[in-house]
C-alpha cells in the first residue's frame, strides 16, 4: 500500500505520511479498513485513521499547511474571487437545512413551469432546465468544499481537491448579478466551467441557445435564476441519491409533457428495471448502451448492484454509452454524474454508421459484460449503405433492409457481448418476431446459433410515442446447459394498469414476468419453454401466440349479447361510412 511504502522512510512519521497523501487516497485507506470516508477535510480522515477522537485542533498561530512536494502555484489564500464570499459567508460549514425528494420535486418543476406560456417549446425545456439544475449544483457543492477547505487550512485553498473547478467569473452567484445580456452570462459560465474540466465536463451544459432574446428574454431567465436561488443544491442540502432521483423525475415529467418526442430519449423506469433485473449484473462488470438516451439503464445497473448490497462504486469507469442526440448525450452525462457516478465514457455518434467504441486498427468492436439499449423502432434509413461492406463484421447473420434498422442494432448488440458470459437485452416492436425477408433469415440464423434464450412479450402502449406493443428479446454468447436449445416465451400483454393517454408497467407486473424469467419453466397461459426444433416447424417464427395462448376471459359476454354488440358496432361503422361519402360527394372528391 502507498502508506507501507511512505513508511519504509525511517524519517517519516505516521502523521506525516498520511499528511503528505490527497484526500482521495485517504479515503481509499479508509475504505480499507472500513472506516467512514465522508469528510472533506483531510485532518477528519487522519484522525480517523489514527484511531484519534477528534481531528487535531487548527490554530490561528499554525495553519495546516499541504503536502511540501505540492507546487506552490496551486496554493491560493482565502480572498474572495469574483462571485465568491468570504470565509463563513458562503454557507459551506454552517448546520444546512436537509432537502428532501418531495420538496426538490416540487422546485425544480415549478422552474420549468416559469417556461409555460413562453417562447420556448415545450420539447425544449429540459435544454434549459436541466443545464441550470446542474450549473447550480456545482457552484453550490464548490462552496461548500471551498470553506471547509478554508477553515482546515487556515485560509488556505487547493484547486486539485475541487470535485469541479469553478474558474474566476463562472460561479453562480456572477450570473445572478448580471442585468443585462443575462444569457450570454450564463453561456459563458458554462463555457469556462467545462475548458476548466474538459477531461469530465467538456461539452456536458449542451448547446441550447441562452443568448436567443426572442425565445429567452433577459426577464425570463431573471425569473429562472432567482428561482434556482430559492434553495442550496449543495452536498450537505441535498445528498447525491435525492438530486439524482429528482433529475430523473425531472426527465419523467418532460417526457409525460411532449410524449410522442419523449420516445426519443425516455425508456418506461418499470421495463428497465425488468430488463436490468433479467441480466443481474454483477459489481465490476462492464456495462454498454449503444442507443443510451438520458442514461436510465446504466444507472439502473448501478442500482441493481447497490440494492442487492454491492458496491456501486465498483461501476467507475466501467460504464459506457452512446447518443446521437447531442442534448439527450449531455443530459445523460449530468444524470450519472448528479447521481455521483463519478467515471464513465458517453459519446455522442451515430452508433450503427460509426460506433464510437472500436479499434480502427484490427477493425473489431469493444465487447462489454452487459449489453443493453431501447433503439428506435423499426428506424428507416439507418445506414445499410455503411453495412454492405460494414468493417466490423457486424452483418453476420444478414443484411436488414433499409426500411427497418431493428436486427441492425440487435446485431451490433451481439457483436458488442464479451465471449462466455456476455448478454444483452434490448427492446424491440413485436414485429420483429415474425416479420419475414431479410428480418426472418437473419432471425433464423440467430436462432441456429443459439443466441436467443428469452422473449418477453409487453402490453401494448407502454411506450411513449407509439401504442404498438414491445417486447424484450434477451440473448446470451453462452447459455447455461440447461437452457441449451430453448426458448422460453414469455406473454405479459395483460400485466398493466391502463392509463388515459398511455399505460403502464406496475413494478407487482415486472416483478411477476422476471419469476418466470428466472424459473424458465412453463407457466399455464402465461409462460413456456420452446424447443428450437419446434420453433424450426413453425417456420423460425417468434409469434407468442404461436406458443403461448392467452387465458381465456373470465368477463366473456353471453353468445347473444355478443352478437348483438357485433350487429350494433357494424350498424355505426356503415353510418359513418355513409356520412363520409356524402361530405365527400359534396366536396366534389368523388367521380
Amino acid at each position: 500500500m502507498l502508506v507501507d511504502a511512505l513508511m519504509s522512510r525511517r524519517s517519516a512519521k505516521l502523521r506525516e505520511v498520511l499528511d503528505r497523501l490527497l484526500l482521495k487516497d485517504l479515503k481509499a485507506i479508509c475504505d480499507t479498513h472500513g472506516l467512514d470516508r465522508k469528510a472533506r477535510a483531510k485532518a477528519t480522515l487522519i484522525a480517523r485513521i489514527l484511531g484519534e477522537d477528534d481531528p487535531p485542533v487548527v490554530t490561528k498561530s499554525k495553519a495546516k499547511t499541504k503536502p511540501k512536494s505540492k507546487p506552490k502555484a496551486q496554493l491560493k489564500t482565502a480572498r474572495p474571487r469574483q462571485g465568491e464570499l468570504p470565509l463563513g459567508l458562503s454557507g459551506g460549514a454552517e448546520q444546512v437545512e436537509q432537502v428532501n425528494l418531495s420538496k426538490l420535486e416540487s422546485h425544480l418543476w415549478e422552474a420549468a413551469n416559469i417556461l409555460r406560456g413562453s417562447p420556448v417549446d415545450r420539447t425544449d425545456w429540459k435544454s434549459y432546465i436541466l443545464p441550470l439544475l446542474f450549473f447550480k449544483r456545482i457552484c453550490d457543492a464548490w462552496d461548500e468544499e471551498r470553506e471547509d477547505m478554508l477553515k482546515a487550512y487556515d485560509g488556505q485553498v487547493f484547486p486539485d481537491e475541487f470535485r469541479f473547478d469553478v474558474p474566476d467569473g463562472c460561479h453562480w452567484r456572477v450570473v445572478r448579478g448580471a442585468t443585462k445580456h443575462v444569457g450570454k452570462a450564463i453561456r459563458d459560465a458554462m463555457r469556462g466551467i467545462e475548458q476548466a474540466n474538459q477531461d469530465k465536463l467538456l461539452g456536458v451544459f449542451g448547446d441550447a441557445s441562452w443568448t436567443n432574446k426572442e425565445r429567452l428574454p433577459d426577464d425570463l431567465l431573471k425569473d429562472l435564476i432567482e428561482h434556482f436561488s430559492k434553495l442550496s443544491l449543495g452536498n450537505k442540502a441535498v445528498k447525491n441519491d435525492v438530486i439524482g432521483d429528482a433529475y430523473e423525475y425531472l426527465i419523467k415529467k418532460f417526457a409525460d409533457s411532449t410524449n410522442k418526442k419523449a420516445g426519443e430519449f425516455y425508456t418506461p423506469r418499470s421495463v428497465v428495471r425488468l430488463m436490468v433485473d433479467t441480466l443481474d449484473p454483477q459489481e465490476g462488470e462492464t456495462i454498454y448502451d449503444p442507443a443510451c438516451g438520458t442514461g436510465g439503464m446504466l444507472l439502473a445497473a448501478v442500482e441493481h448492484v447497490k440494492d442487492a448490497g454491492g458496491d456501486p462504486r465498483t461501476f467507475f469507469g466501467k460504464l459506457f454509452g452512446q447518443e446521437k442526440n447531442l442534448t439527450t448525450a449531455s443530459v445523460a452525462r449530468m444524470n450519472l454524474q448528479l447521481h455521483g457516478v463519478e467515471e464513465f465514457d458517453i459519446r455522442r455518434g451515430d452508433t450503427l454508421r460509426r460506433p464510437a467504441f472500436a479499434s480502427a486498427e484490427d477493425h473489431s468492436l469493444r465487447q462489454f459484460d452487459i449489453v443493453l439499449a431501447n433503439p428506435p423502432f423499426s428506424l428507416k434509413n439507418w445506414g445499410r449503405d455503411v453495412w454492405e461492406s460494414d468493417p466490423w463484421g457486424r452483418a453476420f447473420a444478414g443484411l436488414p433492409t433499409d426500411k427497418s434498422g431493428d436486427f441492425a442494432w440487435v446485431q451490433h448488440m451481439v457483436k458488442s457481448m464479451a465471449p462466455g458470459h456476455g448478454r444483452m437485452a434490448v427492446v424491440l416492436p413485436q414485429g420483429a418476431l415474425f416479420r419475414g425477408g431479410a428480418e426472418g433469415k437473419i432471425r433464423k440464423k440467430l436462432l441456429e446459433l443459439d443466441r436467443i434464450e428469452v422473449v418477453i412479450g409487453l402490453a401494448p402502449n407502454l411506450f411513449y410515442g407509439t401504442g404498438l406493443a414491445a417486447c424484450i428479446l434477451v440473448l446470451r454468447m453462452t447459455k447455461p446447459a440447461a437452457r441449451k436449445k430453448k426458448v422460453l416465451v414469455v406473454d405479459g400483454s395483460s400485466l398493466f394498469r391502463k392509463g388515459r393517454a398511455q399505460n403502464h408497467l406496475e413494478p407487482e407486473h415486472g416483478a411477476q414476468m422476471l419469476s418466470w424469467v428466472r424459473a424458465f419453466e412453463d407457466v399455464e397461459d402465461r409462460a413456456r419453454v420452446v424447443s428450437l426444433d419446434e420453433i424450426e416447424e413453425e417456420d423460425w417464427t417468434l409469434n407468442i401466440s404461436r406458443y403461448v395462448l392467452p387465458p381465456i376471459g373470465k368477463d366473456i359476454p353471453p353468445l347473444p349479447e355478443a352478437v348483438a354488440d357485433f350487429k350494433a358496432a357494424l350498424a355505426r361503422c356503415r353510418e359513418a361510412e355513409e356520412a363520409l361519402r356524402r361530405e365527400m360527394n359534396e366536396g366534389g372528391w368523388l367521380a
